[in-house]
């Protein structure tokens, strides 16, 4: 019995030996097939990324381009400004009295020496009568006076009068001279003041307010009318400190105006004046303005372009082509089907009108290229946020779209 227990406990030993052995076998078949799984997997991704990124390296990018271009152009400073009449006068009462005719209104066009308005003139007509009477007085006194001193004169000579009866005469003479005299200063005072009755237009211009009625009862130096000329006009427009040393009478003026998008104006520099602004560091400058047309009205505001210098060869690009980062600024070009990416330096902006392909015109903004595009280069215009360089590019027409 026991030599049978043993037995069985040896052959009951070498089974779970085996047993062992045979999940150890298996542990490692699985193990080893997970292994290779696992490597196939990473082999694959990687096939998919690097055939992605091969993908994405050749796909192609749809641009727009033009070419950079070199056009004779003039530097210039840009301002803001406005519209002032060349003259502006306020029309007062020289005299007292009620207003007896107004012959202008507001906004009437007024032409020099044009009667506007016409005070009560009854009073003033009397003390002229008055002065004449008196001046005719004066010089009925003064003729007898000189009859006598011609007459004195004759007898003191022959000793016939004393000294003292002589100056009396003689003083009596000038007297009556000074007095009329003042006859006459009176007369034509009244005759003046009798004219002032009358207020004329003191330029031609139009009346920019009417400040009296008929009937109301003025003073010396009320306000009647305010008149300004609207031919020429004045631009006044300030540049900065740093922009003084290029300014100088005789500078072309060019301006636009909200009123007449589509018009531009013309004028020269006048007057630069003497200080600089403490608050502003600006430097106020005086254009003259013709308006022939009136078309133009003071009050308008101005966006100035004042021209600094002769004209000068720049290459452009449109300013949509500019992409900014940080301190950079860039644009790419297009060479082949390739992109190619730009440093470059700017200077100035300019609004240029464009004849578009259906005859019509449009105003783009250019931007002038110091330095990093040669003329002739394809600028890329639209497209160019998704552009890398030496990216695949397609370009388009212009009735295609871009992509991006």
């Amino acid at each position: 019995m026991k030599k049978k227990s043993g037995a069985a406990t040896g052959f009951s030993l070498h089974k779970r030996t085996g047993d062992i052995y045979k999940m150890k076998k298996r542990h490692s078949l699985i193990l080893i097939c997970c292994l290779l799984f696992t490597i196939f997997c990473l082999l694959s991704l990687s096939a998919c990324k690097k055939k992605e990124i091969k993908m994405t390296e050749e796909k192609l990018i749809n641009i727009m381009v033009q070419p950079a271009g070199k056009r004779p152009l003039r530097p210039f400073i840009e301002s803001i400004g406005t519209l002032y009449p060349y003259e502006e006068v306020t029309v007062s009462s020289e005299v007292e009295g009620m207003v007896k005719e107004i012959r202008a209104d507001n906004g009437s066009s007024v032409s020099k020496d044009q009667i506007l308005a016409i005070i009560d003139d009854s009073d003033y007509i009397l003390e002229v009568k008055r002065s004449e009477a008196s001046l005719r007085q004066a010089e009925a006194t003064l003729s007898n006076t000189k009859l006598e001193y011609q007459r004195k004169e004759a007898l003191y000579k022959e000793k016939l009068v004393t000294q003292q009866q002589f100056d009396d005469v003689t003083t009596r003479l000038l007297l009556a001279e000074a007095e009329v005299e003042r006859a006459k200063a009176s007369l034509s005072l009244s005759k003046q003041m009798l004219s002032k009755t009358r207020i004329y237009s003191p330029l031609n211009g139009f009346v920019s307010e009417k400040k009296a009625e008929k009937g109301n009862y003025v003073k010396n130096g009320t306000p009647l009318f305010i008149i300004i000329q609207n031919n020429p006009l004045k631009l006044l427009f300030t540049v900065n400190e740093k922009d003084v040393g290029k300014i100088k009478s005789g500078q072309d003026v060019l301006f636009n105006v909200d009123a007449y998008p589509d018009k531009e104006f013309k004028g020269k520099v006048k007057t630069i004046y003497p200080n600089i602004e403490q608050d502003t560091r600006t430097l106020q400058i005086e254009a003259l303005i013709p308006n022939q047309n009136y078309i133009l009205k003071p009050g308008l505001f101005a966006k100035v372009i004042l021209y600094i210098g002769a004209e000068r060869d720049v290459i452009l690009v449109p300013a949509t082509a500019l992409l900014y980062e940080g301190d950079t600024i860039k644009v790419f070009v297009a060479e082949g089907d390739r992109a190619r990416e730009r440093f470059v330096k700017i200077g100035q902006k300019y609004s240029l009108r464009i004849v578009t392909s259906g005859n019509n015109t449009e105003v783009m903004e250019y931007t002038e290229i110091i330095d990093g595009i040669r003329e002739g280069e394809m600028v890329v215009t639209a497209g160019q946020q998704n552009l890398f360089e030496g990216a695949k590019v397609k370009i388009l027409k212009d009735n295609q779209e871009s992509s991006g």
